[in-house]
């Protein structure tokens, strides 16, 4: 990319690592206000674009990137966001951990509205999206039995409670396709499957996290009981949108809290999740399998797999 600066100031700028810390923003959190010596920038991809200019800036001496994930003014609908772009762009600038923010349904009922849930585990029921990096002359199963890193996670979870918010750590979040929410059939099927929290658009994002070998981290809003609970409504955009801003303030303080707390990459696998998952060797690849492909092969990865 080159230097230069785009259309509404934006710029576009050649990839190095600029932020350690990324956010992606769901409904509700569309921009970080406390961010110092902010600039936008716009990174080209070999998977597209990105939902939006990433933000850059500071925040307690820490270098923080933000992407909404729906693009400002929530243009973007869940099945429809470019998830690979936007995981690609942060790992070209540098990015070693993703704080996930997104809004969902509690599927149980002491996990209330206005409540905040670090899941540690996924259900993907999507099925009209492309999870993989890895879809053109490279083949790499990653290891994802634990999708959520278990440092950022706890260090999300040691920030919620210094800053007062109600927190459940730990749980299974089901992401479904969407924009639909549930019938009331489904809602009721994945109670007695012992979900915690349902979403759009988390799993995506945790599995192309753990092919980027990214620290991710889900920061869960509860916002409504789904279509479930007898004796509430059925979720709906107003009711959403009537307890999101409380909830978007609180996710703003832990998310502050976390940066200032947070240390750099732990005692976690995610760091090294293609080391022994590319099962392609270097003399089958091509020179465009290798361009399209050189941030996830800048050091040596095992071509050795135990099955497939």
């Amino acid at each position: 990319m080159k230097d230069q600066t785009g259309e509404g100031g934006t710029q576009t700028m050649p990839v190095k690592p600029r932020a350690e810390i990324a956010v992606i923003g769901g409904s509700g959190l569309y921009e970080m206000e406390d961010l110092e010596e902010v600039r936008e920038v716009r990174v080209s991809t070999p998977f597209g674009r990105p939902s939006d200019a990433v933000t850059l800036g500071t925040l307690s001496g820490r270098r923080v990137a933000f992407l909404p994930r729906h693009g400002r003014g929530h243009r973007i609908n869940p099945s429809m966001i470019n998830y690979r772009a936007n995981v690609y762009a942060l790992k070209s600038l540098g990015v070693t951990q993703i704080v996930s923010v997104s809004a969902v349904g509690s599927m149980k009922t002491h996990i209330q509205p206005n409540h905040l849930v670090l899941p540690d585990q996924f259900i993907d029921r999507t099925t009209r999206r492309v999870s993989t990096f890895f879809d053109q002359g490279l083949v790499a199963h990653v290891a994802f039995a634990d999708p959520v890193c278990p440092v950022t996670s706890a260090a999300l979870g040691k920030a919620a409670k210094t800053v007062g918010a109600t927190v459940h750590v730990g749980g299974t979040y089901l992401c479904m396709e969407g924009p639909q929410f549930s019938t009331r059939a489904e809602s009721l099927l994945y109670r007695q499957w012992g979900v915690d929290v349902i979403g759009m658009t988390n799993a995506t994002e945790a599995k192309l996290a753990r092919e980027a070998e990214i620290c991710f981290a889900t920061m869960a809003l509860v916002t409504d009981y789904d279509c479930w609970h007898e004796s509430e409504e059925s979720v709906s955009v107003e009711a959403i949108l009537s307890i999101m801003h409380a909830n978007v303030e609180q996710a703003k303080n832990v998310l502050r809290q976390h940066v200032q707390q947070s240390v750099g990459p732990g005692a976690c696998a995610c760091r090294t999740a293609l080391r022994q998952a590319i099962v392609t060797p270097p003399t089958a690849m091509t020179a465009s399998v290798k361009r399209r492909y050189h941030l996830f092969l800048k050091r040596p990865a095992s071509t050795t797999s135990k099955r497939r």
